[in-house]
Formats: structure tokens, sequence, C-alpha cells
């Protein structure tokens, strides 16, 4: 086992930008959680719901001084967390789908 540091093989640049996510639905009660950081390829946050490798589901990202933007995202992977964590998962979701608007916006967000 080498002790090198594994190279970033990220196609997008990440950043930690002011956003909250949560399901896109208006049946959803889930209160919003923070983005822990974001590119145009997809994002870190957490959540208490179990999520599955694989699963797809719709989310709507919450802006700062307003504006939303609804991706399909897919769970690239799951950690449990300990106990006083924020939350009890993290998980990195990857965009598979979403309007150029929606892009844009997330670019705006980013400072591209």
């Amino acid at each position: 086992m080498s002790d090198q540091p594994k190279p970033d093989r990220r196609r997008y640049r990440r950043v930690q930008a002011p956003i909250l996510v949560r399901p896109a639905s208006i049946f959803s009660r889930v209160v919003p959680r923070r983005v822990s950081d974001i590119s145009l390829g997809g994002l870190r946050t957490y959540s208490d719901d179990p999520l599955v490798i694989g699963q797809r589901q719709e989310i709507e990202l919450l802006f700062q001084g307003g504006g939303s933007a609804t991706l399909l995202v897919e769970v690239a992977w799951v950690e449990t967390l300990e106990a006083d964590a924020p939350a009890k998962f993290e998980c990195g979701l990857r965009i598979v789908n979403a309007r150029q608007q929606d892009i844009d916006a997330i670019a705006k967000a980013l400072g591209d």
C-alpha cells in the first residue's frame, strides 16, 4: 500500500457555496439541508434517510438570495456517520439530468 495521495479524478471543480437541497416534491416535509460542496457534475450533502447507491431522485437546490434549480440525481456513494454528526448519512449525488437554465444557475452560484 502506498502513502502517496490518490490523484483527483474529478471532471469538475468543486466549491462550497451557500446552497440548500431538498427532495423536489410539493408533499416533501424534509427540512432543506446545506450542500457541503457542489460542482457542475454533482454535490455532497447530508441525509437522515437511508439512500441506495444507484437510486435516482429529483431534488431542488435553493440558492441564497432566491431562485432554485431542479435536478435528477443518482446516489453515487453513501457513508454512515457517527451519532454526533449533523445527520445519519453523508452522500454524494451525481447530476444525471437538468435543464440548461438550472445548470446555468449552478454555474452562477459557483462563480463560473
